[in-house]
């Protein structure tokens, strides 16, 4: 951590920042002196941070076993994500490509459907139909895995975050099947996907999650590549897992994409530009990792999501993020959040820091919505 008062002060800081605010513990000082500057700001929003702080026993609570111990000094891969990857075999392999900082940049791929594979055996990912439908809605990863018949070792959540935070906004924001259009069309616009576009074949989970429903989905923002602008993607068969004898190799290989029942299609821009060159209006509005605090080019966005009345839910790494958020939303629209800031109980399940692969995880951490 820095110094929360570098940059504010005449002095330089002296040394590292190893002196803790006693009340919060969410900043660091490297002086007395230097806290003692920084106190008529952090003031005001101490108490806040102390209450985000109590939550860390929240954030920590999944139902995984997988683990690892750090890697050696010198070890052939000495980044502790790609030394995770590799512990199942799939580092750098077809949809894990992008999990790693090895892995290749979003504008150097040339067709963003060509890596649909787990690389894992059919025990450890869902690669075809569930045994049996869902009876009530799913509400955390240990009941999603149960469904799904997978060993809680099984790391598929790493990159199932997507459909499942997806599958849970539309159950926050209580937009059933039943309200899809004539064509039992479900339609939503998905803003700001970044690593997401090179994990695209794992939104087929929401075939499971939704069956006989055709969903929609519109994908808009500055990183998709300008040759995937207008580029269209039908899906209607899962990922398929590493065993030449699976049923889901022989699915994958007869399927008829003009039959598919998720349709993803790209655009490159901010969405409050490309808006009126997209399809239709959607039923839901979903912006992963928002940042919304952290862009300007968000406020005309919230501004025009107002005016067309659409519900809107977005998700942010950390609490003071989603805090910081709302308050931008709450400036705009005048109202408070129609969703509450809460947990998403759909995050990503791992994290990094210098020594190992740990839980908590700040990655679609917390959801909220207009």
């Amino acid at each position: 951590m820095e110094c929360a008062a570098k940059g504010l002060v005449a002095e330089p800081c002296a040394g590292g920042a190893h002196r803790r605010c006693g009340s919060c513990g969410a900043v660091a000082y490297c002086s007395r002196a230097h806290q003692f500057i920084h106190w008529t700001l952090h003031k005001e929003e101490c108490a806040r941070l102390a209450t985000q702080m109590s939550h860390i026993d929240v954030l920590s609570q999944f139902p995984f076993v997988f683990s690892i111990e750090s890697p050696a000094l010198n070890h052939a891969i000495p980044n502790t994500r790609c030394f995770f990857l590799e512990s199942f075999k799939v580092h750098l392999k077809g949809l894990w490509k992008s999990e790693c900082r090895c892995g290749p940049e979003i504008s150097s791929v040339k067709d963003l459907s060509i890596t649909a594979e787990w690389n894992m055996e059919s025990s450890l990912c869902p690669c075809t139909e569930p045994g049996n439908s869902l009876s009530a809605p799913l509400a955390s990863w240990e009941e999603y895995y149960r469904w799904r018949s997978l060993p809680l070792h099984s790391p598929a959540a790493v990159l199932l975050h997507w459909p499942l935070t997806l599958y849970h906004c539309l159950q926050l924001s209580r937009i059933q099947a039943s309200r899809c259009d004539a064509n039992d069309t479900l339609r939503i616009h998905y803003l700001g996907p970044e690593k997401e576009l090179l994990q695209l074949p794992v939104f087929a989970e929401l075939l499971a999650l939704f069956p006989g429903v055709h969903l929609c989905i519109e994908l808009v923002g500055p990183t998709v590549p300008r040759s995937r602008d207008g580029e269209v993607l039908n899906i209607s068969s899962y990922a398929h897992c590493s065993a030449e004898s699976c049923c889901c190799r022989s699915f994958a290989a007869s399927e008829d994409v003009n039959c598919s029942a998720l349709t993803l299609k790209l655009w490159k821009g901010v969405y409050h530009e490309r808006y009126s060159d997209m399809d239709s209006n959607p039923h839901l509005i979903v912006a992963p990792n928002a940042g919304l605090a952290a862009y300007p080019t968000w406020l005309p966005t919230i501004e025009m999501i107002r005016k067309i009345g659409i519900p809107a839910m977005f998700t942010d790494f950390c609490e003071e993020a989603a805090h910081l958020a709302s308050c931008c939303i709450s400036s705009i629209t005048g109202q408070p959040l129609r969703v509450p800031i809460q947990v998403n109980p759909f995050r990503q399940p791992i994290a990094e820091n210098n020594s190992a692969l740990y839980i908590p995880c700040y990655s679609n951490c917390f959801i909220f919505g207009m």
